[in-house]
C-alpha cells in the first residue's frame, strides 16, 4: 500500500496522531532475531493457553491484532488471556496479526509469584514511621486496576468531584516515553475499558461519557476496544486541516453532555494542550455546583504542572493555578530511572511515597501528605536516600 493510500484510510479508522506516532497501522517493524527468539527466565514459563487461541503464549505488546481488517488494515481486537506473572518475554513494538496475552507488560522482576511488600523503613517529615504500607505497590495491571477502582471510590465518597489518576502503560517500570505513543494510548484505551468494567455498574453504564481526546479516536475506540459497550463515548476536538499545527475545532462542551450524566471520564487528554483547556471547560460549564463527578485518566498533567512556565503560556498557567489545585489525585505511579532511581506512589486516602525497589521488595524511603514535586524527588528525596 502506498504511503497516500495508507494515511487515507488510516484517517478513516482512527486518528491522526497514531498515524504520526505509527507512520500507519499497517506498518510491521520486527525486533532482531536474537531478541526474539531469546529464552525466557529461569522458572518462568509461559502459561498454556485454551483451546483455540492463537499466538502459541508469546508475548505482545497493549496493540495487537487479528486477521480481520477494514479499509485493507488490520482491526484491532483485544484477547484477555493470560500468562504467568513470572514470564518476561521480550517486548515486541511490531504490529503483526495475533491475538496477545494482555496486561503483562511489566518484567517479570516486577511480577514475581509472591506477593512484593512495600515496608516503609523510613518516614514522613515531622516524624518516623515503621508501620506496613496499607496499600502495597501492584505486582500487575490486575492489582492495579482493582486498586485505582477502589481508590477512586473512596474518594468520591469523601465528595471529592474532581479526580485524577496516572500512571504507566507500557510496564510498571516504565517512564513516559518507553512505549510508542500510539501504542501506549491504545493500552491506556484498553485498560480504561477494564477499570469501567470494574468500576461502573451495569445499571449506570448509560450515565457514564467516556470523552475521548477527538472524534477519530471515538470512532477507533467502537471499531476496537468499546465494541458492544452501553457506555457513552465522546470527544473533546474535532481534527482540522491545520492539525499538524497546532490547530483544532472547538467543541462546545455544554452541546455534548446530557441531562443524565452523572460520571465523566476524561481518556488521556495530553497530546494537544488545547485538550486540558477544553476539560476545564467541561468541568466549568458542567461538573461544577453539581452532583457530576469528573475523573481524568492518564492525562500527563505534570506536564502543566513542570513543562510550560506561564509568561509564554498564560492559559496554561491559570489552568495551573486555577483548576489543577482542586484536583484530586486518588491513583498515582511515576517512576525516576537510574542509579539513585525510585518510584512516586500513592493511592487514595494514603500518603504520598518515594519507593526504592532493593532485592525484589519496595521500600518506603520517604512519605508526606502532599504531592512532592517531581523535582524534589528526583534532586532531594532520591540522592539523599
Amino acid at each position: 500500500m502506498s504511503n497516500s493510500r495508507q494515511q487515507k484510510s488510516v484517517h478513516k479508522l482512527g486518528s491522526w496522531r497514531r498515524a504520526r506516532y505509527l507512520g500507519g497501522y499497517g506498518s510491521q517493524r520486527l525486533d532482531p532475531p536474537e531478541k526474539a527468539n531469546a529464552p525466557a527466565p529461569a522458572g518462568g514459563t509461559p502459561e498454556e493457553e485454551p483451546e483455540g487461541s492463537e499466538g502459541g503464549g508469546e508475548m505482545s505488546t497493549p496493540l495487537a491484532c487479528s486477521s480481520r481488517s477494514i479499509s485493507g488494515l488490520p482491526l484491532v481486537t483485544l484477547s484477555s488471556l493470560r500468562i504467568q506473572e513470572k514470564f518476561c518475554g521480550t517486548h515486541p513494538s511490531f504490529l503483526v496479526p495475533r491475538r496477545c496475552a494482555l496486561r503483562r507488560f511489566d518484567t517479570w522482576r516486577t511480577s514475581a509469584g509472591c506477593r512484593v511488600p512495600i515496608a516503609c523503613s523510613v518516614s514522613k517529615k515531622n516524624g518516623n514511621s515503621n508501620t506496613v504500607s496499607d496499600v502495597e505497590f501492584p505486582r500487575d495491571y490486575d492489582e492495579l486496576l482493582e486498586q485505582a477502582k477502589t481508590a477512586t471510590e473512596l474518594a468520591l465518597r469523601d465528595q471529592k468531584q474532581l479526580v485524577e489518576i496516572e500512571f504507566p502503560t507500557a510496564g510498571l517500570e516504565s517512564v513516559p516515553g518507553d512505549g510508542e505513543g500510539g501504542i501506549e494510548m491504545t493500552g491506556s484505551m484498553q485498560l480504561i475499558r477494564e477499570f469501567c468494567d470494574l468500576f461502573v455498574l451495569p445499571e449506570k453504564a448509560r450515565t457514564t461519557r467516556i470523552f475521548f481526546p477527538e472524534a477519530n479516536e471515538v470512532d477507533f475506540a467502537r471499531r476496537s476496544v468499546f465494541g458492544g459497550s452501553s457506555l457513552k463515548l465522546d470527544y473533546l476536538t474535532k481534527p482540522s486541516l491545520f492539525e499538524d499545527f497546532g490547530f483544532t475545532t472547538k467543541v462546545k462542551m455544554t452541546d455534548r453532555v446530557k441531562p443524565d450524566d452523572e460520571i465523566f471520564l476524561v481518556a488521556y487528554p495530553y497530546f494537544n494542550v488545547n485538550e486540558m483547556l477544553v476539560v476545564e471547560e467541561l468541568y466549568r460549564e458542567a461538573v461544577l455546583n453539581t452532583d457530576r463527578k469528573l475523573i481524568i485518566f492518564n492525562g500527563e498533567l505534570d506536564r502543566i504542572r513542570t513543562d510550560y512556565p506561564s509568561f509564554f503560556y498564560p492559559k496554561l498557567g491559570a489552568l495551573s493555578k486555577n483548576f489543577l489545585p482542586k484536583l484530586e489525585t486518588v491513583y498515582y505511579i511515576h517512576n525516576f530511572k537510574g542509579r539513585k532511581g525510585g518510584v512516586l506512589f500513592r493511592s487514595y486516602p494514603g500518603p504520598w511515597k518515594v519507593l526504592r525497589k532493593v532485592n525484589g521488595r519496595y521500600y518506603c524511603l520517604h512519605q508526606q501528605e502532599e504531592m512532592p514535586s517531581l523535582k524534589e524527588v528526583a534532586l532531594d528525596i532520591l540522592p539523599s536516600a
